[in-house]
């Protein structure tokens, strides 16, 4: 992990899509500033395709596909996929589970929530579930019992991770990467199988849920409060910015727009 600005001038010459965690990595303490929504823009305009992939609930993606200068989002840690629609008003969702199978995972869903809640009484469900489609948040408290509930997730049948806003937990065996490489490969083209996606694609990230993007592709920056996780982290990002969340994105941004530029 070195300094992004170290990084010699071609190294992102390669990239054609940027993926990118959103909570602390395009925000900062929760908002997102001009600076990086501008950003976006200007990748969109540089021809880089952007991707939110992020643990956030597919009610915030949703507005997310619809308005903002992106090309989709990937919600609830891989669950779904949202892109504005033909139109340029409405919006398509394609979910990890098959059409079939959703309805059983949303079982299992409510199942594992009694579960936990019965395990851990204490455990407060995030004041975002309502708009969740494809998994269950649990509020953190920064102590022992965040790991109680992503243990308990666990025990009764879920996938789980913490990040820096929620524990959160799933069912179906995906997470980021899986999904991020099936949309890749399913909406535009890009064989994940042949290995294309680790040099064409960029990710950028902060937290414990991006280590499978990191570990996979060649191209990633870590927001610089990365350094508070790099203890749970299994993969570290190969570059870090100076700057903490949508900074440190428009560092890197600026890095991969240069890169066209010349």
């Amino acid at each position: 992990m070195q300094p992004l600005s170290l990084a010699p001038a071609d190294t992102f010459s390669s990239v054609r899509f940027l993926l990118t965690d959103m909570d602390e990595t395009l925000t900062h303490h929760g908002r997102l500033s001009a600076r990086t929504y501008t950003a976006l823009e200007r990748l969109q305009a540089g021809g880089i395709r952007v991707i939110p992939v992020t643990a956030a609930p597919a009610g915030w993606c949703d507005q997310m596909a619809r308005m903002w200068p992106v090309d989709g989002v990937i919600a609830e840690n891989g669950g779904l996929f949202i892109r504005r629609g033909p139109d340029g008003h409405g919006v398509e969702r394609r979910y990890w589970h098959a059409d079939d199978a959703l309805a059983g995972a949303r079982d299992a869903l409510r199942r594992i929530a009694r579960q936990v809640e019965a395990a851990v009484p204490a455990a407060r469900p995030a004041d975002d579930q309502d708009f969740r489609l494809t998994s269950l948040a649990y509020a953190r408290t920064g102590g022992d019992q965040d790991d109680r509930v992503r243990d308990a997730l666990v025990e009764a049948g879920a996938d789980a991770t913490i990040n820096n806003l929620w524990i959160i937990g799933w069912v179906g065996g995906y997470d980021k990467l899986s999904m991020s490489l099936r949309v890749l490969s399913d909406t535009f083209g890009v064989d994940a199988g042949a290995g294309a996606a680790r040099d064409c694609v960029a990710y950028s990230g902060d937290s414990t849920n991006d280590a499978p993007m990191f570990g996979y592709f060649t191209h990633t920056a870590g927001m610089s409060t990365v350094v508070e996780y790099l203890r749970q982290l299994p993969a570290l990002p190969r570059w870090i910015t100076q700057g903490p969340g949508g900074s440190g994105f428009v560092e890197f941004a600026d890095a991969i727009l240069r890169t066209r530029a010349d």
